[in-house]
C-alpha cells in the first residue's frame, strides 16, 4: 500500500488531501519537526536521501517532490480525475500552475520565513523579497478573481499545489490584501476531503513554523 511519510506542518499535508479527494487507500508514517529550528528529523533520510517531506513509498519506489508525487498519484490512482484531458488548453494551463507553485511562487515566501531567523541582518533583503511576494500574489489574485478553481470548472492537482502556497502566504501575514485569494483559500480548506486529511494527519499550523522563525 502507498505510504505517505508525513511531516507535521509541511507540504505533505497536500498529499494527504489529494488522496482523500480520490478516496485512494494509503497509510501515514508520522514524523515531527525538530526544535527550536523546525527542520525535518534525520529519520527521513532513511526513506529518501534528501531527508525531506513530502515523500511517498509505493511498490518499492520512494518518490519525493510535491508535483511529482501529485502526478504519480493521479497517473496510478486518479482514473482521469483531478486534471484536465490531455491535449487541451486547460491541460497546458494545469501543467503551468503545477510547476509554478514550487518553481516560482514558494521561493520568496520561504525567504520571508528564513529572514525571521536573521533578524536585522535580513534588512537588505527585505524590500526585494516583499516586492517579489507582492508580484506573485497579485498575479494569483488576478488569475482566481471570479473563478472557483485555477483551471477549468473543478478541483485539480493544481489547486492542491497552489493552496499550500496560499497557506504559506497566510502564515507569513501577507495574504490579507488579496480578498479573492483569501476567499479561495477558505473554500479549499472547507472541502470535506481537506478536513479529513487534517483529521488523519494531525495538527496543521504553518504559523507555528513562522513563530519559531520570528
Amino acid at each position: 500500500m502507498l505510504k505517505v511519510h508525513h511531516l507535521n506542518n509541511s507540504r505533505s499535508q497536500r498529499i494527504l488531501w489529494l488522496l482523500e479527494e480520490l478516496n485512494a487507500p494509503y497509510e501515514i508514517v508520522q514524523y515531527q519537526r525538530m526544535s527550536p529550528v523546525p527542520l525535518a528529523p534525520p529519520e527521513l533520510k532513511s526513506v529518501h536521501p534528501l531527508g525531506k517531506s513530502p515523500v511517498i513509498t509505493d511498490d518499492g519506489d520512494a518518490i519525493a517532490e510535491s508535483g511529482a508525487i501529485v502526478e504519480y498519484i493521479l497517473d496510478k490512482y486518479g482514473n482521469g480525475r483531478l486534471r484536465p484531458e490531455a491535449g487541451t488548453r486547460d491541460r497546458v494551463k494545469y501543467m503551468e500552475w503545477m510547476h509554478y507553485a514550487e518553481g516560482s511562487a514558494m521561493l520568496p515566501l520561504l525567504m520571508n520565513m528564513y529572514m525571521g531567523f536573521l533578524g536585522e541582518a535580513a534588512a537588505p533583503l527585505r524590500p526585494r523579497v516583499e516586492s517579489e511576494i507582492a508580484n506573485h500574489l497579485s498575479y494569483l489574485e488576478s488569475a482566481i478573481r471570479g473563478r472557483d478553481f485555477f483551471v477549468g470548472r473543478g478541483l485539480t492537482g493544481a489547486d492542491i499545489q497552489l493552496t499550500f502556497v496560499l497557506e504559506a502566504a497566510d502564515a507569513g501575514g501577507v495574504l490579507k490584501d488579496y480578498p479573492a485569494l483569501a476567499g479561495y483559500l477558505s473554500r479549499m480548506q472547507a472541502r470535506p476531503a481537506y478536513r479529513r486529511a487534517i483529521d488523519k494527519g494531525g495538527p496543521y499550523d504553518l504559523r507555528g513554523n513562522r513563530r519559531r522563525a520570528d
